[in-house]
């Protein structure tokens, strides 16, 4: 067996960024954005009022006087030019007028008809937004990055209609087994509910890929090697069961019938242990343990940062937190343990479930993170820090 850190170096080197395509603004967020693209103006474009208030010509002391020419609001410029006693009343985005030094804020200003008095002084620049404080034209956001909300928000303000995005890898997910029926069916006295595709492909759309979920593989190599054939033309071939040793166990020979490269076969972890990777024709094929819980925790610590890869991103393992510990949790042995795990205190603590089966979807419904527990690693008290994953 390798260890976790030694199957994701190998996941990694299966994985090869998939092409671009450009996309409108609209349709840009949460993908991966692999192209600069370079803001087409300035902003702000023109000194802009910050507040609303006085543009004033000159800068005053407390009890000085402008006479009020005019008025300016955004996307409304004052077209004359203030001389040193003179104001215009301005509006919180609006043009500053050529001659105009300083803002003062209504509240610090009282005004009679046409004049105004200060009743704070006025330094240069007060309450201005000099041309150019967000950005130049021609400035960029450093890629790759996976676009936000803010992102859009400045790519939009740069003007820049659309996008050169990674495209979206296909997944194609494949569960397997006789026991399996779909959700909505009635399973009979020796099946139980396909889960796992469900969790996955919720996984892989929300990492920015595209999921294929296809038709139950059943226990003969003739099914799965039929299931696996309609994979053809995925990036990703996700299985999920029959990867362990048992008689039923069959996505590794029928994949290496198919030929398939493998890179490894089980990995030193729990729950998890029966995983497989490889490549399979043009896809990466990664084979998951069947049950629930395993195969949700190998999606995060495996799926998910290959998913990330294949747009482009730096190939990293999942993020990791610290936390202290709510509770003692014993030694771990040869392999390392993913336990389900709940914060508390903000995220300052976390207390792993008394139940670690990984048949048990309630418990992983109820988790907010993975305690990482090394290998090989002894007893451990309540308040000492560890690491975790959040999920």
């Amino acid at each position: 067996m390798i260890t976790v850190d030694q199957a994701l170096a190998r996941c990694f080197a299966l994985c090869h960024p998939v092409g671009t395509e450009e996309v409108p603004l609209r349709r840009a967020a949460g993908r991966v954005q692999r192209e600069p693209a370079t803001a087409r103006l300035t902003q702000p474009p023109f000194d802009a009022s910050a507040m609303d208030g006085y543009a004033l010509g000159a800068i005053g002391a407390p009890g000085a006087s402008y006479e009020v020419v005019g008025e300016a609001g955004a996307g409304h410029a004052f077209a004359g030019h203030l001389t040193p006693s003179q104001a215009i009343r301005i509006f919180t985005g609006a043009p500053l007028p050529e001659g105009a030094v300083s803002i003062a804020i209504q509240e610090e200003v009282q005004a009679d008809g046409p004049r105004i008095t200060l009743k704070k002084g006025a330094k240069p620049g007060d309450n201005i937004r000099p041309r150019g404080q967000d950005f130049a034209e021609g400035a960029s956001l450093p890629v790759p990055r996976r676009l936000t909300a803010n992102d859009i928000a400045l790519l939009a303000a740069m003007n820049i209609p659309q996008v050169t995005v990674a495209r979206k890898p296909v997944v194609a997910l494949i569960a397997t087994g006789d026991e399996l029926v779909m959700p909505g069916e009635n399973p009979g006295p020796d099946q139980i509910i396909c889960s796992n595709t469900f969790a996955l492909a919720a996984m892989v759309e929300a990492a920015g890929g595209e999921a294929r979920m296809l038709p139950i593989a059943r226990d003969t190599e003739d099914s799965l090697r039929t299931v696996l054939g309609l994979a053809e033309g995925a990036d990703v071939i996700v299985t999920i069961g029959g990867a362990s040793v048992g008689d039923h166990d069959l996505v590794g020979k029928v994949a290496a019938d198919m030929g398939m490269e493998r890179a490894f076969w089980k990995i030193a972890m729990r729950p998890g242990k029966p995983l497989m990777a490889g490549r399979l024709g043009g896809a990466v094929l990664l084979g998951l343990p069947g049950n629930p819980v395993s195969a949700i925790v190998c999606g995060h610590l495996f799926l998910l940062p290959m998913l990330a890869a294949l747009q482009g991103l730096p190939a990293l393992p999942p993020a990791t937190r610290k936390a202290r510990l709510g509770t003692e949790v014993g030694p771990t042995g040869p392999r390392a343990h993913y336990m389900r795990a709940r914060l508390s205190n903000e995220g300052a603590v976390i207390t792993p479930f008394d139940r670690q089966d990984s048949a048990l979807l309630s418990i992983l419904s109820g988790a907010d993170a993975l305690l990482i527990r090394p290998m090989d690693d002894g007893p451990r008290q309540a308040g000492e820090l560890a690491e975790y994953i959040p999920i």
